[in-house]
């Protein structure tokens, strides 16, 4: 159980996110869930020096379709990072199971093939609610935490360009 502030970071030991492109591709299930997430993904983005014009935003139509979005965004888009917004939450059969499965394994395996790294922002929770405290609610904001994620990882995969310095 998360019992830290997922919104919470220190912005002096972030790298300056102006240099870098960001893909965020975001699951229309739970829409004021992944909607919050992506909200406060962007405004950190921006908070750490992004431009608002590096940040391409798509929508797939739920969390098992956000493999192939993020696919789609490495190979077309020129990003540095992308992160992978979603929400499942347990219902009464191995939906669940299977969705979070897939999801996980997806991204994993995105990670593995390209040069780009894909944050995973997808909450997995048993109940409504949790993921409202996840969102936005009194645990923070997942966005925000993968947001910081990606902004770290955009910086080591350039770390071998002769002006980027990790800077954290």
């Amino acid at each position: 159980m998360a019992t830290t502030n997922l919104s919470y970071y220190d912005k002096a030991s972030i790298p300056n996110a102006k240099p870098f492109r960001f893909g965020i591709v975001v699951s229309e299930w739970n829409p004021d869930i992944t909607g919050n997430m992506h909200k406060g993904a962007i405004e950190t983005l921006l908070d750490c020096g992004a431009e608002e014009s590096n940040i391409v935003s798509w929508d797939v139509p739920g969390s098992f379709e956000l493999v192939y979005g993020c696919k789609k965004m490495v190979e077309t888009q020129k990003v540095d990072a992308v992160i992978a917004i979603g929400n499942v939450i347990q219902g009464e059969t191995k939906h669940f199971d299977f969705v979070c499965d897939g999801v996980t394994q997806g991204i994993v395996d995105l990670n593995i093939k390209y040069d780009v790294p894909v944050i995973f922002c997808v909450l997995t929770d048993n109940i409504k609610q949790q993921s409202i405290d996840r969102s936005g609610g009194k645990l923070g904001n997942k966005g925000i935490e993968c947001a910081v994620a990606a902004i770290k990882m955009a910086a080591i995969k350039n770390l071998d360009k002769p002006s980027n310095t990790l800077g954290f």
